[in-house]
């Protein structure tokens, strides 16, 4: 129970870094001796030193012959930053236990290794399951070159993103609306269809005063995207439109122009999203927060792309058989063929509910 109360701790400073370390994972490490807690530490941004150099230099010459607990399997390669085995070693760490393995072909049981074979006895797999849950978006992007993908709306509690008319702001209270800004704050991107933009012309920035704004990505089979849109016009975020083959290119040229990235995706009428998720993981984009609207949520849902759902559903009824529902499209004509969510969880943000899961494995 000693071990899993300092794991724990681990687990829990870890996540000061939440939105800040990517395309690297969320890392903490603590040094017990004499079954007190002697240092701590966390990775705070990619290129730094990691989590448990932190805490060995917070300890200093008291690490010698103390417990580290470390949420990740120290790494053993030259990166960014030099191996943490060696500094573990030098240190006189006599154990180590780590939640779970790193998954990171340039580690993968490498570390465990260099450990043991220096005398360090080493434990893994405490809190595993809560460890991988924190590095949800780390584990899909090393292992499937795939982002970690987040579906995100605010809908009437009969399912509608705006009224027949068109009217949205504001479906959801002020503290869903926060929280939103928060997410942004956390992913690496954030995607919309073009429609979105033309519609109501989003900055899709993060309003938190120490926020950071997400990439923004726009689908756009068509180069559609106004030059004079905030998305293009206000520099505020790096911005990427996707585009098809079929774009018409003094369009695409004119985006370029402005600073925008255009990455051609589908050689169709549409935007190959599974491509497109491919081309954002190659650029280090390791989560991508969608935002709607329906059609796009629908598309993202049909492609099997969606990796969690968060539902922000206001005590509101608007009705209207022509206004638009949070998933649109062409919708599934067959029961068995719909997405259905698993690991629920549910919470209230001022009047809202907040119903959060992730989907299920076809």
């Amino acid at each position: 129970m000693t071990d899993e109360k300092f794991m724990r701790e681990a687990l829990r400073i870890a996540r000061n870094a939440e939105g800040c370390t990517s395309p690297n994972p969320l890392v903490g490490a603590v040094i017990v001796k004499d079954g007190k807690i002697i240092a701590e530490g966390w990775h705070r941004q990619a290129g730094t030193p990691h989590a448990e150099i932190h805490a060995l230099n917070m300890a200093g010459d008291l690490s010698r012959g103390a417990t580290l607990y470390v949420t990740l399997e120290p790494c053993s390669h030259f990166g960014r930053t030099p191996p943490c085995t060696q500094a573990i070693i030098n240190a006189g760490i006599s154990r180590v236990v780590a939640a779970m393995s790193d998954p990171n072909p340039k580690v993968a049981g490498h570390g465990f290794e260099l450990l043991r074979a220096a005398g360090i006895a080493v434990e893994v797999g405490l809190l595993e399951a809560e460890a991988r849950r924190l590095n949800e978006v780390f584990l899909k992007w090393i292992t499937r070159r795939l982002p970690f993908v987040t579906m995100k709306f605010a809908c009437t509690l009969d399912g509608k993103i705006a009224t027949v008319a068109g009217e949205s702001q504001w479906i959801s209270s002020e503290e869903s609306r926060r929280f939103t800004h928060h997410l942004r704050d956390i992913n690496d991107a954030i995607l919309v269809g073009v429609g979105t933009v033309l519609a109501d012309n989003p900055s899709l920035t993060t309003r938190l005063v120490e926020g950071k704004n997400p990439v923004r990505v726009i689908v756009d089979s068509n180069a559609r995207t106004p030059l004079e849109s905030k998305v293009v016009a206000d520099k505020s975020a790096r911005t990427i439109v996707a585009v098809t083959a079929n774009a018409p290119p003094d369009k695409v040229r004119a985006l370029k122009l402005r600073g925008v990235e255009v990455i051609t995706a589908g050689n169709f009428e549409r935007v190959d999203l599974t491509a497109l998720m491919h081309a954002l993981a190659e650029r280090e984009i390791t989560s991508v927060l969608v935002e709607g609207g329906g059609t796009i949520h629908f598309s993202m849902l049909r492609a099997r792309l969606v990796d969690k759902v968060l539902a922000f559903i206001a005590p509101k009824l608007i009705g209207g058989s022509r206004a638009l529902s949070a998933v649109g499209g062409e919708g599934f004509a067959k029961l068995s063929d719909a997405v259905e969510l698993n690991d629920i969880t549910t919470t209230t943000l001022g009047a809202d509910i907040l119903i959060s899961g992730y989907v299920k494995e076809a």
